[in-house]
């Protein structure tokens, strides 16, 4: 039996990843006694396996890529290799910097922050390092780690997950991702870039397949140019070790080969051993189940992040953990329009989207009730500055509001942001044409989508 840490606090919460954390600040800055419990290091997958050190061997990889490409803008340039302990030192630094903040931010917030693993020991308390920590409440952040498949062995080696791909100590020569979801072609993309060749095996007809059908294409149609394979539409039968590496057969038959597999099929919960089902929360496939205010079916209980079944993103962490925080202190917090959430895919080119795809507006509204209209890059100045094609392609009800904005192009991921507030306030195309956007910029493109499907295209032709 663990000793009673001798203060009851409002919120304990076990997990300081994005979602546990941003509970943890929020509830604080709110006047309640927090208690914020992390086995490793606090910030989470985000921090130091996801969103920052991958985006930080992209921008690397965009570095390389203009080095290489110097002479299309005149600029006597020249790439000379990857030097990859140069860029680890690079991604480890931004890292680091972060975290430090992170730690001087929850320690200025007079947060009781307990580094062990914790254990959910009743519907009130968490058991950690012999101590139990009991609340008012629980909040449950314990977030995620790589999937696998049956059979198929992660060995940190020649079949490797996400978190080796990140501390890889070199650049493999051939590597095959399993997987054309958003981790798969941003290591893709990386690779690439590095001067890998790679091979994505997606067993859906598309790659990012959560994604509009023509985003995907749009996608599809630059990694071809940028010289990445893939395979669609036959899923993985089995991995073998060859001399040199790894051979991936299909279930179509065909087979393919190279140095290292990377595994990216997603993510699963990280919810057994943890005294959850003892205390009788409710589980499906792992991720805990709960309302849309965050609660599960124990009323002391709440659970945020990729441990339930919504979108895997620290964003959407963040916005669960203050509206659990906020709920818990009494205030009135607005469930979460999921549709509503900006989602990006940071390789190159970006995919950005928010609002719903024209087939499931299609489901929502009818088919005859939808009209897209799709605005080519090409159109746009600071676009062909920067030598990027793509296209914004917009979803709206017939006569009503925008209720999907897709876009594929360089930095585009940059334009999501309006195009949030766009779907979020449920605009008329009629009224983001009338705002005046800066000229030349990418975010024009988005400005000239709404002008022509307000029908006054400026910069494009009817």
């Amino acid at each position: 039996m663990a000793n009673d840490a001798g203060t009851v606090f409002d919120l304990v919460i076990l997990g300081g990843g994005s979602g546990g954390y941003a509970a943890a600040l929020r509830a604080s800055q709110l006047g309640l006694d927090v208690a914020l419990i992390e086995k490793n290091k606090l910030g989470g997958t985000c921090l130091h396996q996801g969103c920052i050190p991958t985006k930080a061997l992209l921008h690397a990889g965009e570095i390389a890529d203009a080095a290489r490409e110097g002479a299309e803008f005149g600029v006597r340039s020249t790439f000379d290799g990857i030097d990859i302990a140069g860029v680890h030192k690079y991604k480890d630094g931004v890292v680091s910097g972060l975290y430090k903040g992170l730690q001087g931010l929850v320690a200025s917030r007079k947060i009781t922050y307990v580094e062990g693993e914790g254990r959910l020991s009743s519907p009130t308390s968490v058991d950690v390092n012999g101590q139990r920590y009991t609340g008012r409440h629980v909040l449950l952040a314990t977030g995620s780690v790589p999937r696998s498949l049956p059979g198929l062995t992660i060995d940190g080696d020649r079949i490797i997950s996400s978190d080796h791909a990140l501390v890889l100590d070199r650049v493999p020569k051939s590597a095959i991702v399993l997987g054309g979801g958003v981790i798969g072609v941003e290591f893709a993309s990386v690779w690439k870039s590095f001067g890998a060749d790679v091979t994505i095996v997606e067993g859906m007809k598309h790659l990012v397949p959560v994604e509009d059908e023509n985003s995907s294409k749009l996608l599809e149609r630059a990694f071809r140019k940028r010289g990445i394979a893939f395979s669609l539409g036959s899923f993985f039968k089995n991995a073998e070790y060859t001399d040199s590496g790894v051979r991936v057969t299909l279930e179509n038959g065909k087979t393919y080969e190279a140095e290292v597999l990377l595994v990216a099929i997603g993510r699963g919960p990280v919810s057994q051993g943890l005294g959850y089902e003892e205390a009788g929360v409710a589980t499906d496939r792992g991720f805990v189940q709960v309302d849309e205010y965050c609660r599960t079916n124990v009323p002391t209980i709440s659970a945020v992040g990729d441990l339930i079944p919504t979108l895997q993103l620290a964003h959407v962490g963040f916005a669960e953990g203050i509206l659990v925080a906020e709920r818990l202190a009494g205030l009135s917090p607005v469930p979460i329009d999921y549709d509503g959430v900006p989602r990006v895919t940071y390789c190159h080119p970006e995919v950005a989207s928010v609002g719903v795809t024209e087939a499931r507006a299609k489901e929502l509204y009818g088919a005859d009730q939808v009209v897209t209209l799709k605005y080519n890059l090409a159109g746009n100045g600071k676009s062909k500055i920067l030598k990027t094609a793509g296209e914004i392609k917009l979803v709206r009800v017939r006569d009503g509001a925008v209720v999907g904005v897709h876009m594929v192009g360089d930095r585009l991921g940059e334009q999501v942001g309006e195009a949030q507030l766009i779907y979020n306030w449920e605009a008329l195309p009629a009224e983001v044409a009338q705002l005046i956007h800066a000229h030349p910029t990418q975010n024009e493109a988005l400005g000239e989508a709404h002008l022509a499907l307000a029908g006054k295209p400026l910069h494009s032709h009817d």
